[in-house]
């Protein structure tokens, strides 16, 4: 298959973690027609990337022998790519009450020569996604635009990898084809490969995602399992082997050689009877943050029985490699959910210390100063729930997922400072110049304890609001407002400028402080959102007495603009609904928007 084009990069792309092709959000509908939803909530966590990445590092250098070493001359600047397989061999668990197995066969995507980048970005909710390669030099940054079909979210290559496995008598009893995330757990395949991933550690599978960045280290391997723990495949105890490629067009696309790798497979039954750890189960008794909640087994990114989709909060969909049952396996579940020592986000985040003294000098900043700019997203994940969590039973409630980022190109950092027997903390926003110093502050309002369960951590109020306006958006019809504890949950554009594509803060235990605490630090970095769930009580609106109709959720950031932005003119999204039923079983339709159809 040819190039699309090839053309120079401009000068904006020369650096891999800065590059400054913004694209707006707008606030919008989105979602297909859907009935009542509902009333449990997945509680799927994402992994602690740390314990993945050290897991995948020996996994690789093991599979070095397949062909996975120093490759052979190639074109400057053009990743070198193999499809490589970790070990001849592989044995998966078949837990007692699962319906089958997941096909975690350990291949690999080998890159050498040069990194594999891709970019993908669309510049509205109206317009096509489009994923370009970026080819770098040394100091010469060339990109070409992948050919149509090649991705149809941002979740990776559409068809990437044939997957076949047959059974002890050559039978085929499986062929499917699985979509590959660059993104997802990797490591070096030979030791003077760079030391660290500079890449994202994750896929978008958010809705409302406008712009991300795909990528494979020079002498790195990525993982190509799709780890989907409710897609299982229904293979009894016994022996089989299994034999994967890269689908035909990816191989013409990227010169890939049509390596084969055969694995035997061994299915096991749990002998010790246990019930099947998969990340949903292991986690649903874990209570998260932003309100999410415990529910039946649902996969990452994908629809459940309802329709909706589920993520790290209970219903937004995250940007994860989901955990390998081999982590559940060795005990690593344990690490997910909210709680000293565990994560919610992309990885386990260190730390975050506040400054230890309240500012001092003369509170303000110059108009000048690099500011955050917080843009609210459509709401999503729209469902009709009924006397759920501690809501008052026999009534109807509209719960929603909703997302404010930062489109930069400066973080949004908030310090609170707790005075001897405080309820609250005085919050206070910082600036910073283009080296990390600080060069401003202001006082920004409060931070509120939260003791409900699956919260328990510090709220930074005032953050954002949700009001449901009338058809004519004429008239408030209900409101709400909700302190967030805030974190870098999703992935919304990794390609405006100052984007940081490690945030630190993914983690609602370390960012957001103990009941204890004497001052908190929280961070809304360049090109991440926070994504919550509004399913707790006073978080959904009360529909009871409501006729039914068409309404608009109403999505807004910064309702009180106590914070300092760059823009507060895009801090308003707005999500149309068409309320039906009857009383005890109202229906919810929500219409696409535009090119959006995530319910």
């Amino acid at each position: 298959m040819a190039l699309a084009d090839e053309e120079p990069m401009t000068s904006q792309m020369t650096s891999p973690t800065n590059s400054s092709n913004s694209s707006g959000s707008e606030g919008a509908a989105e979602g297909t027609a859907g009935g009542a939803g509902q009333d449990r909530r997945s509680r799927l966590k994402r992994p602690g990337l740390a314990a993945l990445a050290s897991l995948t590092v020996v996994a690789a250098v093991a599979g070095a022998a397949p062909g996975a070493g120093a490759a052979p001359a190639a074109k400057p600047g053009t990743p070198q790519i193999k499809l490589i397989a970790a070990s001849k061999s592989v044995t998966l668990t078949r837990w007692e009450g699962n319906s089958g197995v997941n096909l975690q066969l350990g291949t690999y995507l080998s890159v050498d020569n040069a990194p594999l980048e891709v970019q993908v970005t669309r510049k509205s909710y109206k317009d096509p996604i489009v994923a370009k390669q970026i080819l770098r030099n040394g100091k010469t940054v060339k990109t070409r635009t992948l050919p149509a079909g090649t991705v149809d979210d941002f979740s990776g290559l559409t068809g990437f990898l044939e997957v076949s496995v047959k059974d002890a008598t050559g039978k085929q009893v499986v062929k499917t084809k699985g979509n590959f995330c660059p993104n997802n757990a990797s490591g070096r395949i030979r030791p003077d490969a760079p030391s660290t991933n500079h890449y994202p550690q994750s896929c978008s599978t958010n809705p409302w995602t406008l712009g991300s960045v795909w990528g494979v280290e020079k002498g790195w391997a990525t993982n190509t399992t799709g780890y989907d723990y409710d897609t299982m495949v229904d293979l009894p105890v016994g022996e089989y082997t299994a034999q994967v490629r890269v689908a035909k067009k990816y191989r013409d696309l990227f010169g890939i050689p049509d390596n084969k790798p055969t694995i035997k497979v061994t299915v096991r039954k749990d002998e010790e009877g246990g019930e099947g750890l998969t990340a949903s189960k292991s986690s649903s008794s874990h209570h998260g943050g932003h309100g999410g909640h415990s529910s039946q087994s649902a996969p990452a990114g994908q629809p459940a029985q309802d329709g909706h989709h589920y993520g790290p909060r209970g219903a937004d969909a995250p940007t994860p490699p989901q955990l390998p049952f081999a982590l559940v396996d060795r005990g690593i579940a344990k690490h997910l959910g909210d709680g000293a020592g565990h994560t919610d986000g992309s990885r386990i985040a260190p730390a975050l210390k506040a400054n230890a003294k309240r500012p001092t000098g003369k509170a303000g900043v110059a108009k000048s100063v690099p500011k955050p700019d917080l843009r609210s997203l459509p709401a999503w994940d729209i469902a009709i729930t009924d006397g759920e969590d501690g809501d008052v039973a026999g009534k109807d409630y509209l719960a929603f997922s909703a997302n404010v980022w930062n489109a930069g190109p400066a973080p949004l950092v908030v310090d609170g400072f707790r005075k001897p027997g405080a309820d609250k903390m005085d919050a206070y926003q910082y600036f910073y110049d283009a080296k990390g110093k600080q060069i401003g502050y202001t006082p920004t309002g409060t931070m509120e304890w939260d003791p409900r369960e699956g919260h328990e951590h510090w709220h930074f109020t005032d953050f954002a609001s949700y009001r449901l306006l009338s058809a004519d958006q004429s008239k408030q019809v209900r409101s709400g407002k909700e302190a967030f504890c805030l974190a870098n949950t999703d992935a919304i554009d990794y390609t405006v400028k100052n984007a940081n594509w490690h945030p630190d803060n993914t983690d609602l235990s370390t960012a957001c402080g103990s009941e204890d605490a004497i001052s908190v630090r929280e961070v809304l970095d360049v090109g991440s959102g926070d994504t919550y769930t509004q399913y707790r009580p006073g978080q959904s609106f009360d529909i009871t007495d409501l006729p039914n109709g068409t309404y608009y959720i109403q999505v807004i950031a910064n309702p009180e603009n106590r914070l300092q932005e760059s823009n507060h003119k895009n801090n308003i999204a707005l999500r149309k609904v068409v309320l039906g039923g009857t009383p005890g079983a109202r229906t919810v339709k929500v219409p696409p928007h535009h090119l959006i159809n995530a319910r």
